[in-house]
């Protein structure tokens, strides 16, 4: 039987910036990472909040099933999507923790108590799936994974640290991972420790281990650094130019050979902007993730790629999804859902049943694009109901930019790239501007610190209603200048 689980913290999902006390020369967080996880449960207004990891977003059936099964019984009836590929369960009670750990052991998704909630690995969801694989990430992630588990060093991470696994569309390499493993048309693959920086090119067959190492070199500069940083952005600027050839310097420790010259995966739209510019693309463009459809697979069958209504689904939904795929589901960082190994003959009848369901099966849906964090009544720090807002003003406008609303100005959740920022403010109104940086920089990631402004900015002040969804409408589609 598993052990109890551990009494759940009254922590925000994300940490006031306040967390982080700024200094001129290196910023020391003045508190532990209260990230929540499988089993130190998250004390929100709604209930408990569990947040499970899912290496690279899989899913098997049966672990499906135990998903639906814990959310229907113990919580509130649906399950929330991340922005890492993980799946969130609300409204638990104070007392279900042994009971919610113990139908996760058996369903196998907790390989490791001690690692639970470092097991944050994302990867190009289709993989295998389209023409375009170049690199079996499933494999790697699996493979990690164990890596991760076995090492006690490990088990220092942060909850929030990140590890991207892109075949070579470029499409997890545009999340600003704190590690992540890129493959090359060479047939090599490079590692990259922070956004926005050059990487080691390792052989294939090292890079799980070459990625682990990086990560536990992380943990070794942020305690010379003194900062307690969670994530590589975080570092003192001296100690994030030093990492990188640690990193070389350990991986040649481990026998593990090394070049430098690769550049830094160029930001793009799978970071954030509105992914696959055309209708009847699914997989879209090369390095956006994939869009809602039909994507045909190279085994003759179909994978079917379906998005959350602001990153939740009901119990039935998620039933629907797992009773229709051959095969492990594949949760993307998208909030959406990859449904693998349809007959071609029935894909499209499955899909019109999704769309029934209320899912968004295809680019031209409204909801499409839309994003919210939990908002009132779940969270105590938010100052509206930004979903019910979120939904009113859906039916004014589509297309464009994605936009994310946000309870609060810590904009939990909030995507990367361009994105039309909604944020409720404390006179019970929103405020709009179009947010993002070409450049992609180093940061904090989601949910810490938004990207800096980009005129226009469209609306300040504005009450719920026809005009500020309106305004919203406008902001997706305003042409971006620098």
């Amino acid at each position: 039987m598993p052990p109890t689980s551990p009494t759940p913290v009254n922590r925000d999902e994300a940490p006031p910036r306040a967390a982080v006390r700024s200094d001129p020369r290196v910023a020391v967080r003045e508190r532990g990472d209260a990230c929540p996880g499988a089993l130190r449960l998250h004390a929100a207004d709604d209930g408990r909040l569990a947040r499970l990891r899912l290496p690279a977003g899989m899913l098997t059936p049966r672990q499906a099933e135990a998903l639906a099964d814990a959310a229907e019984r113990l919580g509130d009836g649906h399950l929330d999507l991340t922005s890492r590929g993980n799946v969130q369960l609300r409204g638990l009670g104070g007392s279900c923790g042994t009971e919610l750990a113990g139908l996760l052991h058996e369903a196998g998704l907790l390989p490791s108590e001690t690692h639970e909630r470092v097991r944050n690995i994302v990867a190009s969801p289709l993989a295998g799936l389209d023409e375009l694989s170049s690199a079996d990430v499933q494999l790697w992630a699996r493979e990690l994974d164990g890596l991760l588990c076995a090492s006690a060093r490990a088990a220092a991470l942060s909850g929030r640290f990140l590890f991207a696994l892109d075949d070579g569309r470029g499409d997890v390499a545009a999340l600003g991972a704190d590690v992540t493993l890129l493959a090359r048309g060479d047939a090599s693959v490079v590692v990259h420790t922070g956004p926005n920086r050059p990487g080691l090119r390792v052989a294939p067959e090292d890079a799980p281990r070459a990625a682990l190492l990086a990560a536990e070199t992380f943990l070794t500069v942020a305690e010379a650094s003194g900062s307690a940083a969670w994530r590589v952005g975080e570092l003192p600027a001296e100690h994030g130019r030093g990492l990188e050839a640690a990193v070389r310097a350990g991986l040649t420790d481990a026998g593990i050979a090394t070049e430098y010259g690769a550049e830094a995966p160029k930001p793009g739209p799978g970071g954030g902007s509105r992914p696959g510019a055309e209708a009847g693309s699914p997989r879209g463009a090369e390095g956006e993730p994939p869009v809602p459809g039909l994507v045909r697979s190279p085994d003759g069958t179909v994978a079917l790629s379906v998005h959350a209504r602001l990153g939740r689904l009901s119990v039935a939904q998620w039933r629907l999804l797992a009773t229709a795929a051959n095969g492990p589901l594949r949760v993307t960082p998208w909030r959406g859902v990859i449904v693998p190994g349809v007959a071609p003959a029935a894909a499209g009848g499955v899909l019109d049943r999704l769309r029934t369901a209320g899912l968004i099966t295809d680019p031209g849906s409204p909801w499409y694009g839309v994003g919210a964090c939990t908002g009132r009544p779940g969270c105590a720090k938010a100052l509206a109901d930004v979903r019910s807002d979120a939904a009113a003003a859906v039916s004014r406008g589509s297309g464009g930019l994605p936009v994310y609303w946000s309870g609060c100005a810590r904009r939990c959740g909030h995507p990367r790239g361009h994105w039309v920022d909604v944020v409720a403010t404390d006179e019970g109104r929103y405020d709009i501007s179009v947010q993002g940086d070409v450049r992609n920089t180093p940061g904090p990631g989601p949910g810490l610190e938004p990207g800096p402004g980009l005129e226009p900015e469209p609306g300040q002040g504005l009450d719920p209603g026809p005009e500020l969804a309106d305004a919203v409408a406008a902001a997706r589609t305003t042409p971006l200048t620098r």
